[in-house]
């Protein structure tokens, strides 16, 4: 008799003689379909490769260059999650909701914090076709409240594709103490930084590790690794050889560089001949306006980061031997590309901790130059000035988040031996980061489904690259391409761009739009709007039409008041009072308590029985700035970490022994705090924390522990409570928005204009 259970192709008789057996096919990709990798950098701009134009040294990225091609023309969205949404999905960042960093949801569908599952993912699609599919690195395409051990792990890696994942979660991390998460939870890193520990490094191990498995195991099954970076966004953190080896490079400063470098572009071919230098950036000052100390703290901050690049560039160079060891590098498609152009984030001076920038707090040069050799190590969270930002995007103008050339037009490499031909050549067709999923589909011989697991999907926005791959002077098979970023927009139709700076908290329509001939101006820099007054009507009636159709409306500019949202229902945020029973697992700063520029009230009920058991009760944040609160030698301590600046607080009485309630009370005064510990009912200390952050610190709270790097050196971490903890609660006190926090806002505002 037949049977058509599950699909049996095969037939069931009495017995076995009289029965046929028969197995499903299992997805195969058509012969030769090569690996893919992608390589991905955060924050890295036009010029800072060495194939692209700097002194960086970069030779692992360089002879991917060599052996492949290299785009000049190619363009992402201006941020990192978005530009994300992009390559994986090849559509566009608001049409997939992911109109910026996925931190947010402003409850509007352009803006959700996730990719919905009527867009499937590269991943997704590949694994259909066969293939085996690793993320590793940065992930930040989840919402970041959903991020806890809690989830849900919709948005996860696992659950949008990927067979396995080792990375972190949040848009950046530290570097030499992550928060890391493998698959679908939360892990401790493996070693510590004085054993030699970095995240790239690690990276670059489980990538290794993911492809030894599968190519060990089933050889003739391909592979996509997305790999993803932490460099090179803030911190800028390297081993210590190598940021020794870049001491004293820049010392001549950023206008020297940017006419060095976009000599070299010129050189390479990378820019064309008469092409201009864009002026420097409003807030921008010449290298020899700078006082002797401003100098020289900006030309660490510069070390830092060029050291940071190197040493990704060395894992790099590992990974690739390592295919090429197992023979599977001239059959791997390599896409190697920034996610936006170099970082303005570090503001004017540059900082030694990046969320200075999120507190709208100037850097303090005085004080920052004596913590020189701090930089770029464990104890520093850093970011370059807007000088060396600009630098990093010569020729061009302005910076990540804007629509202008600094934001959007960035390197990136196709390397793969054998499907290119033309070894070390030159693309300068206009192309679009929607572009890169519909080439490698070509590759591969696959087209883009129509229905995904049921779902019908939005169509794809890209069109293939890789006509580029043999056709290097062939006209750009892409006709329009928009751009919109916190209200800044521009638009690409044939060869013209317009383009438009938005001032936050403007009105849109008093925004001036630039025209610029992009065939002929390479670097933006002569603006037409005057003299084609109707080819720019044109193109901003086509943004607008653009803008209809890619669901980019509402415009919004807000930017850092989002990250102080509103608590949705159903998150881990949702909820006061916070009851944590330890011991648990970290938890991601979008899914912890906001303690930020407020008040509130935790306590913790400990049992101990001996003078000895002491610990960690809640901390937030690191050596560079948070708060925790912990007991040692008998005594509650309470630390407010300000950039470095510690507010300790200590119980004039010892705790007792056994079962016992005490708690830290922290009221917002203005902004400034008061701190009341407590024992039962009792106060038993004050104290006052002179001024309070409105943004505490990217790494969120640990209970129980101090995990990473520990927000004080009064202990080491993770100084975990050696007593017993039944209860940790965090109890909110409500606030109402004021001016002063307005007025915060729009310092930071400035800041970025």
């Amino acid at each position: 008799m037949a049977a058509d259970r599950d699909g049996f192709g095969g037939k069931i008789g009495r017995t076995i003689s009289e029965s046929s057996p028969w197995w499903p096919e299992t997805p195969k990709p058509r012969d030769g379909s090569p690996n893919v990798v992608v390589l991905l950098f955060d924050d890295t701009g036009f010029s800072h490769f060495g194939c692209y134009g700097s002194t960086i040294e970069t030779p692992n990225i360089d002879r991917l260059a060599a052996g492949g091609l290299r785009y000049t023309n190619f363009h992402t969205t201006a941020l990192c999650s978005p530009t994300r949404a992009c390559l994986l999905t090849g559509r566009n960042h608001h049409s997939v909701g992911m109109r910026a960093v996925s931190n947010f949801d402003t409850g509007f569908p352009n803006m959700r914090g996730f990719i919905p599952t009527s867009a499937a993912t590269l991943a997704e699609m590949l694994r259909e076709q066969g293939y085996g599919t690793f993320a590793t690195g940065k992930w930040h395409l989840a919402p970041m409240e959903q991020c806890s051990a809690a989830g849900p792990f919709d948005h996860w890696p696992l659950r949008r594709g990927f067979d396995q994942f080792y990375g972190f979660l949040q848009g950046e991390t530290d570097q030499f103490h992550p928060e890391l998460t493998r698959d679908n939870h939360h892990i401790e890193p493996p070693a510590s930084p004085d054993e030699g520990y970095h995240v790239t490094e690690d990276i670059i191990d489980r990538s290794i590790g993911y492809i030894r498995d599968q190519k060990s195991l089933l050889p003739e099954k391909p592979f996509f690794l997305y790999c993803c970076f932490g460099a090179t966004h803030a911190p800028h953190q390297a081993p210590e050889a190598l940021l020794a080896k870049y001491h004293g490079r820049f010392d001549s400063g950023w206008d020297h560089a940017r006419d060095t470098w976009f000599a070299r572009q010129i050189e390479l071919g990378i820019v064309p001949p008469g092409t201009q230098l864009a002026p420097l950036n409003p807030g921008v000052r010449p290298w020899d306006e700078l006082s002797a100390d401003e100098q020289a703290f900006a030309a660490r901050l510069q070390e830092a980061f060029a050291a940071f690049l190197d040493h990704t560039d060395q894992q790099i160079g590992r990974l690739v031997e390592f295919l090429d060891s197992l023979d599977e590098l001239d059959n791997t498609l390599v896409l190697l590309l920034s996610d936006n152009g170099a970082s303005q984030e570090g503001g004017p001076a540059g900082v030694r901790d990046e969320f200075k920038y999120f507190n709208g707090i100037p850097e303090d040069i005085s004080s920052a130059i004596e913590h020189l050799d701090e930089i770029g190590g464990p104890h520093s969270h850093s970011n370059y000035p807007w000088g060396w930002a600009q630098a990093g995007n010569t020729p061009l103008k302005r910076y990540k988040q804007n629509t202008h050339a600094g934001g959007v037009r960035d390197p990136l490499i196709i390397h793969w031996p054998e499907g290119i031909a033309d070894k070390g050549g030159i693309r300068h067709q206009f192309h679009h980061v929607t572009d890169l999923l519909p080439t490698v589909l070509e590759v591969i011989g696959v087209d883009a489904p129509d229905h995904f697991n049921g779902v019908a999907q939005q169509p794809v926005a890209g069109v293939s690259m890789a006509y580029t791959f043999e056709q290097a002077g062939a006209p750009t098979e892409k006709k329009t391409q928009y751009f919109e970023m916190f209200g800044h927009r521009g638009i690409w139709h044939e060869g013209w761009k317009a383009v438009a700076f938005h001032r936050a908290g403007t009105d849109f329509e008093e925004d001036e739009w630039e025209l610029y001939h992009l065939d002929e101006d390479f670097s933006e820099c002569n603006n037409l709007a005057r003299e084609r007054p109707e080819k720019l009507r044109e193109l901003i009636e086509r943004w607008w039409a653009e803008a209809g159709e890619h669901h980019v409306l509402p415009l919004d500019d807000r930017t850092v008041q989002l990250f102080a949202g509103s608590r949705r229902p159903g998150t881990t945020r949702a909820r006061d009072p916070f009851i944590y029973y330890p011991p648990i697992s970290h938890i991601p700063s979008d899914a912890s308590p906001p303690l930020g520029n407020r008040s509130w009230k935790l306590t913790a009920e400990i049992d101990r029985s001996s003078p000895e058991q002491q610990g960690v009760m809640a901390a937030v944040g690191t050596i560079n700035c948070g708060l925790t609160f912990y007991l040692k030698d008998r005594h509650l301590v309470f630390d407010y970490n300000w950039f470095g600046e510690h507010t300790k607080v200590v119980s004039a009485e010892e705790v007792p022994l056994g079962e016992v309630v005490v708690g830290v009370r922290f009221t917002r005064v203005d902004n400034r705090g008061e701190v009341v510990l407590t024992i039962g009912d009792r106060e038993v200390g004050a104290g006052g924390v002179p001024r309070i952050l409105r943004m505490i610190s990217s790494t969120g709270l640990d209970v129980g522990r101090d995990g990473l790097s520990g927000v004080t050196n009064d202990y080491e971490a993770p100084f975990e409570f050696t007593g017993s903890i039944a209860r940790v609660i965090v109890e909110l006190v409500p606030r109402a928005p004021r001016p002063e926090d307005r007025e915060l806002e729009a310092r930071v505002e400035l800041a970025r204009e």
